[in-house]
């Protein structure tokens, strides 16, 4: 793979922001306790282009890294992935964000992280040196509210990219808060979001975030703060996710449960989730289908190490969501499990 996309051909998918290399531990425990760590790459909007890839969709990513080791490492793996990376910039200046993480789960006490990503080639992406047309090629464009938390040029550039104007692709806005890049806790970071979200088409937005952020408690309550966008979807957890779009019959949405999952590692499942219910959309199917592509999806990320996963073929991952409502209630689904040949549980 090269990363550069067949003569013609436009994206499915542009996913704009920072890609860092991130340092996974050799064993559980605290920071200051884990002895060695392994390398891999981490980065919301780039976790989200590779998973699309590897789905047999155009991605494109577009961010900036420094002219270092860690920025060739990066473009050189997510390229690999089979994402277009032409338009990623090198900064001479910067250098390439990097971070090491604890094992534990993001959402627990012993979840630790050290970002060292301030002043990073990424923090300097502006209107002025990330072009429209370089980011507007696509039939949609991803972002997250975790550019507009790396610096004020960031913000300009994430708020340039949801302004509504003629002939813009659908514009996708994951809220993806991220309490440790927003010094003025949720004060600062809660308007913000809420401007951004609204200027988007398609929004993802985690239940417990849309509490923390914006103090609603409820799918119905997060939709009416956001008149704006034709699609909202509520992450539930364990609980599943609902989808609630303009002109539903039912005011309450489309609800799926997550299938029962061994997880490995709880992390990237969110970015995963994102990239299978943005695949079933470009595939033009139905929103049952959409939000169990994106659990099965998650379900990827969830049974393997690092961030990114193999996904399953699109053939097995279109058997398994047309399950009927029983036989999903009983999916049960461990790591291996995107095989082929591999063998998954119901009751």
């Amino acid at each position: 793979m090269t990363g550069v996309p067949p003569s013609g051909a436009a994206p499915d998918v542009v996913c704009l922001g920072e890609s860092m290399v991130t340092f996974l531990p050799s064993r559980p425990g605290r920071l200051a306790d884990v002895p060695s760590f392994t390398r891999a790459i981490g980065g919301a909007e780039s976790n989200v282009a590779c998973a699309l890839a590897a789905a047999g969709h155009r991605a494109k990513w577009v961010g900036r890294v420094g002219r270092d080791g860690f920025g060739h490492h990066l473009v050189e793996t997510i390229g690999a992935y089979g994402v277009d990376v032409t338009a990623v910039g090198r900064d001479p200046h910067r250098p390439t964000g990097v971070y090491f993480r604890t094992a534990a789960d993001r959402a627990t006490e012993d979840h630790e992280v050290a970002y060292y990503r301030a002043g990073s080639a990424a923090s300097a992406m502006s209107p002025e040196n990330v072009p429209y047309d370089s980011v507007a090629d696509g039939r949609v464009l991803h972002l997250t509210g975790i550019t507009a938390a790396l610096s004020a040029d960031c913000l300009a550039l994430v708020r340039e990219l949801t302004t509504r104007r003629p002939g813009r692709p659908l514009v996708s806005f994951d809220v993806n808060h991220r309490p440790a890049l927003w010094p003025g806790g949720a004060a600062a970071a809660g308007p913000v979001l809420l401007e951004l979200a609204r200027g988007a088409d398609l929004v993802f937005v985690g239940a417990d975030e849309a509490e923390q952020v914006w103090g609603l408690t409820s799918p119905a309550a997060i939709r009416a703060a956001l008149p704006g966008p034709a699609l909202v979807v509520v992450k539930l957890g364990e609980d599943g996710a609902v989808a609630l779009a303009d002109g539903d019959a039912d005011p309450a949405g489309t609800l799926v449960r997550a299938p029962r999952v061994d997880v490995l590692a709880p992390v990237g499942a969110g970015d995963a989730f994102a990239a299978g219910f943005l695949s079933a959309t470009l595939r033009g199917l139905g929103m049952t289908a959409r939000l169990r592509h994106g659990h099965l999806m998650a379900a990827a990320a969830l049974t393997v190490p690092g961030d990114l996963a193999v996904p399953p073929r699109r053939a097995h991952a279109d058997r398994l969501a047309a399950l009927d409502a029983r036989a999903w209630g009983t999916l049960h689904l461990g790591p291996g499990w995107t095989g082929d040949d591999q063998e998954v549980r119901t009751p």
